[in-house]
């Protein structure tokens, strides 16, 4: 707890914190008032993601490279998850389809395109590991593949679609999950070697 103060002591973003709180007694005081909600929420949640970031980085010096940036990678998207889970119990699939694609967007364009901006402008060549540049490739490419697949299915009568793409859906969700799983376990265990940290 101390190390906390300390903490909180030291970065004034850390005394956001006190919005977790508010946002959570506001939440009961009032909970039809989405705008205010909203905006304590966003509030509260930025501190949050610095002492997160903050928590990855000291796991990394620990750790290594290769599995301080898989946590960062899973815990970076951690308020996207949080929001999809809930969103999936208030049963609003469209804001989860679409904070997927948000999240998709935002990670597959605008943070490589801002990497090797930046890259480039520092160092006039930049050199990539190819086994880990065809490993990521090839995930990414059974992704768009598993994302475009459910709207190909046109020619069933509307009720049966919809079953079709939901069963679709979750077989490929499955089988994501497993390439994903498959990935780590080449990146990280078996050809760990081709792959520096």
């Amino acid at each position: 707890m101390s190390t906390l103060l300390k903490e909180i002591r030291q970065s004034p973003l850390l005394w956001m914190l006190a919005f977790v709180p508010i946002v959570l007694i506001a939440g009961k005081v009032s909970p039809t008032a989405h705008t205010l909600l909203f905006v304590l929420a966003v509030l509260a949640i930025v501190p949050l993601a610095a002492l997160l970031s903050h928590a990855t980085e000291s796991v990394a010096e620990k750790t290594g490279d290769a599995v301080g940036g898989l946590l960062n990678a899973t815990l970076g998207n951690l308020t996207e998850l949080i929001i999809a889970i809930a969103a999936l119990h208030a049963g609003q699939y469209t804001l989860v389809k679409a904070s997927i694609a948000g999240a998709i967007v935002t990670n597959t364009l605008f943070m490589l395109g801002a990497s090797f901006l930046l890259g480039g402008l520092k160092h006039h060549v930049q050199e990539y590991n190819r086994v880990g540049a065809r490993l990521h490739a090839g995930l990414l490419l059974m992704v768009t593949i598993a994302l475009l697949a459910p709207s190909a299915i046109i020619e069933l009568e509307v009720g049966q679609r919809a079953v079709m793409v939901q069963a679709l859906s979750v077989g490929l969700a499955i089988l994501l999950i497993i390439a994903y799983g498959l990935g780590l376990l080449f990146s990280l265990k078996t050809h760990a070697e081709f792959l520096p940290a």
